[in-house]
């Protein structure tokens, strides 16, 4: 279920760096929160320069708005910060030129393979029991 999109512009290191990206993303999420790598998503949208702004002013660079299922403050957090070390070490860049914002839902509120998703805690339980899903 957790969905990565990275604004990136297109003459930007991470615009030649996605699949390191997108790798290094997943690799980080699982190890975090121990979810299976066929759970990540992760996509890329480039913008033109002049359509990134910060202050009002084009720049250019990456921004990224992650959405996982509901967890502890801590987790996030902990997520959060190795996300962007994980993008720094993929591009080479410094962990100052990446913007990262991470947003939690309830698993109701994502819909993946037919089923509404139960909370992150409750995995373990679906996958016992995939007939509770139907």
């Amino acid at each position: 279920m957790p969905f990565y999109q990275f604004t990136i512009s297109p003459d930007s290191t991470s615009a030649q760096r996605k699949a390191e990206i997108a790798r290094a993303v997943t690799k980080t999420h699982c190890d975090v929160t121990g979810a299976p790598a066929d759970y990540v998503s992760v996509s890329f949208v480039e913008v033109p320069t002049d359509n990134l702004f910060l202050a009002g002013e084009a720049v250019g660079g990456t921004r990224m708005v992650g959405l996982i299922r509901r967890r502890t403050e801590e987790l996030k957090r902990e997520l959060l910060v190795k996300l962007a070390q994980a993008w720094s070490e993929a591009t080479g860049e410094p962990i100052t030129a990446v913007v990262m914002f991470l947003v939690d839902i309830p698993g109701y509120q994502a819909f993946e393979n037919g089923v509404l998703l139960p909370e992150a805690d409750q995995d373990a339980l679906a996958v016992a029991r995939p007939e509770a899903q139907a």
